[in-house]
């Protein structure tokens, strides 16, 4: 019998040691996601794609939490449904191991949950938003104190493309004299009129 890791995280600001640490280590395959939103279906998920490809009848699947394996609960179900029908038993820290029948009731419960507060996440934001327009309007800062929403502004996109024409200079040259990345200029120079 194999022991297998699974550890998934929604951003590249986030890493999976605090799930590898709680859950113990000592397996004997780990596979990630790092960057991955749960939103996306697990088979779709490099990590979890290729983990389906190396688990076997036998094998213990080991996450730190439901919402690892997803954040909609029918994705959730069925991904597992499926490794049960497998033969894989599935192992949840802190919850224990799914089983089919009353097992499966908890984890739907559990994924449910998982789903709703996706849902609480994208109203939060969304409110959050609405709140920073509506500041920026009235007083011309959001109300986090910003000049203006999304990222700031490193440098002026209207001087760098001018810049760029004059110069007859590419992408990576314009990127290092105005120190940006070229993913930004490539931004700024596609949104200012030649």
């Amino acid at each position: 019998m194999t022991r297998i890791a699974y550890y998934r995280c929604s951003t590249t600001d986030q890493t999976i040691e605090s799930q590898r640490h709680a859950m113990g280590g000592s397996f004997d395959h780990e596979f990630k996601d790092e960057g991955v939103s749960g939103i996306i279906p697990a088979a779709q998920r490099p990590g979890f794609a290729s983990l389906l490809q190396f688990i076997r009848k036998g094998d213990t699947l080991h996450v730190y939490a439901v919402d690892r394996l997803g954040r909609d609960a029918l994705d959730v179900q069925a991904t597992v449904r499926a490794l049960l029908q497998r033969g894989v038993a599935v192992e949840v820290h802190g919850l224990g191991r799914i089983a089919q029948g009353v097992g499966e009731l908890i984890l739907a419960v559990l994924a449910q949950v998982a789903d709703m507060e996706r849902a609480r996440i994208v109203e939060r934001t969304a409110a959050g938003r609405d709140k920073a327009r509506a500041s920026l309007a009235e007083t011309g800062r959001t109300h986090r104190g910003k000049a203006s929403m999304g990222r700031p502004k490193e440098a002026d996109p209207a001087e760098v493309a001018a810049w760029r024409r004059e110069k007859g200079a590419t992408i990576v040259e314009t990127a290092e004299h105005w120190r940006l990345s070229p993913a930004t200029v490539k931004r700024y120079c596609a949104s200012v009129p030649a």
